[in-house]
């Protein structure tokens, strides 16, 4: 065994002992804890900033790019967001113990379904330092002991994050191996984590799609994930001109580089002034690559090739298409999206609904931007990422996402005959 195997064995076994000391922890002190926490992260504001401007200048160097230093970077208010969204799970309602359903059977026997923790999950992300906090508070909050590992870029930020929470956690009389940060390099970490059967319980990464597509060919245990955020906004016939503008530059220009943007824009042929929708996304600085018929709204428009359809961008480019009708735009994102957000711009209630029932993704809406994909906007809290799958949890993944649940049977002394 390896020394990194070795360090993965031996986090998984101290995170099982701190799950089995969390069973049973009142919902008071997971609320104090993750307070405490916020008040650490605040306090540190000094020194997570110093460790964050220490990678953007190492990415900067790298060569990354814009959206990726835009995930990676941490100001005075963006850290003010993060233990604001560690503080609000905090007072969030305990999913633990809480009865899905309950039944009396004939023979006098009670049934219930309660929510349980996980157990301990293994998280893998890369960029995105917010992820430490927001993941340490969920996994908390929802009773389950959670081993971190984030990427390369932001070892020293996730490093900084992740003292605060300990930290806090540690203030509240809550195990310290409660929270656990894989604080090396070493991609044989992964490996070793997805490996970790009976050590850990589920993994769930987020990130890029090879280091998705990695966990999801290598793993040993189960996996919660989702691989791209193709999102699609249809623009239908009868749109009102001024929502359809302010969806889709919104949806597209907002933030480029989250999983929420808008890659691709449909727009309906009968749709009375695509000229203006696309020139607003041109003046606003986004790169606009079309179809024939798109090609003819502007010179400054560039043709669209095959494989822009499949492409999550997260960059200002955007592919536009024309189509005939809702389902032609249906049949598109069905051979060229992800299941992750897709979206209808309409003021006829009837379309709206037949979009939104055929829809087959994690999140649907009607006249509303993409970038609301996600768990804060949702009421949800912090999130641990947008699941495209079907099996578990699907969408926005907050405390809910986090459980499963035990049968409980109550009875008087029944015997089966």
């Amino acid at each position: 065994m390896t020394d990194t195997a070795e360090m993965i064995t031996e986090m998984g076994r101290k995170a099982r002992a701190a799950f089995s000391q969390l069973t049973g922890v009142s919902d008071a002190q997971k609320t104090r804890a993750l307070t405490a926490a916020a008040r650490q992260l605040r306090a540190s504001e000094a020194i997570i900033l110093a460790a964050n401007q220490r990678d953007m200048e190492s990415a900067r160097d790298r060569g990354l790019s814009d959206s990726m230093l835009d995930r990676l970077m941490i100001d005075a208010e963006r850290l003010e967001a993060i233990a604001a969204a560690v503080e609000h799970v905090g007072q969030l309602p305990d999913p633990v113990g809480q009865v899905i359903d309950h039944s009396e059977r004939p023979n006098g026997l009670v049934m219930e379904r309660v929510r349980v923790p996980l157990g301990v999950i293994g998280i893998i992300y890369e960029s995105r330092p917010n992820v430490t906090a927001d993941a340490a508070a969920l996994a908390l909050r929802s009773g389950n002991a959670v081993i971190l590992r984030g990427g390369s870029e932001a070892i020293q930020s996730n490093g900084a994050i992740y003292e605060a929470m300990v930290a806090g956690v540690v203030e509240a009389g809550l195990p310290a191996d409660a929270i656990q940060l894989v604080q090396t390099t070493d991609r044989a970490a992964v490996g070793a984590m997805l490996k970790a059967s009976g050590l850990i319980d589920i993994i769930i990464p987020r990130g890029g799609k090879s280091l998705v597509k990695r966990v999801q060919d290598e793993a040993r245990v189960p996996v919660l994930a989702h691989l791209d955020g193709i999102c699609h906004t249809y623009i239908a016939r009868d749109a009102a001109p001024d929502k359809a503008l302010a969806i889709a530059i919104n949806a597209k220009m907002r933030r480029t580089g989250i999983c929420g943007a808008m890659e691709t824009l449909l727009v309906d042929q009968d749709y009375p002034a695509p000229g203006p929708l696309v020139r607003a996304l041109l003046e606003a600085g986004c790169e606009v690559r079309g179809d024939d018929s798109v090609l003819e709204l502007d010179e400054r428009i560039v043709p669209a090739d095959a494989s822009d359809w499949d492409t999550e961008y997260l960059a200002p480019i955007l592919s536009v298409r024309m189509v005939n009708g809702v389902d032609e735009a249906l049949a598109h994102i069905a051979e060229h999206g992800s299941h992750h957000t897709d979206v209808i711009v309409t003021e006829d209630p009837a379309t709206a609904e037949h979009f939104l029932l055929r829809a087959d993704s994690a999140i649907v809406m009607h006249n509303a931007s993409s970038q609301f994909a996600d768990g804060g906007q949702f009421g949800l809290g912090a999130e641990i990422g947008i699941s495209t799958g079907r099996l578990h949890a699907r969408g926005p993944v907050a405390l809910e996402g986090l459980t499963t649940y035990k049968w409980v049977v109550r009875g008087t002394g029944q015997v089966r005959p």
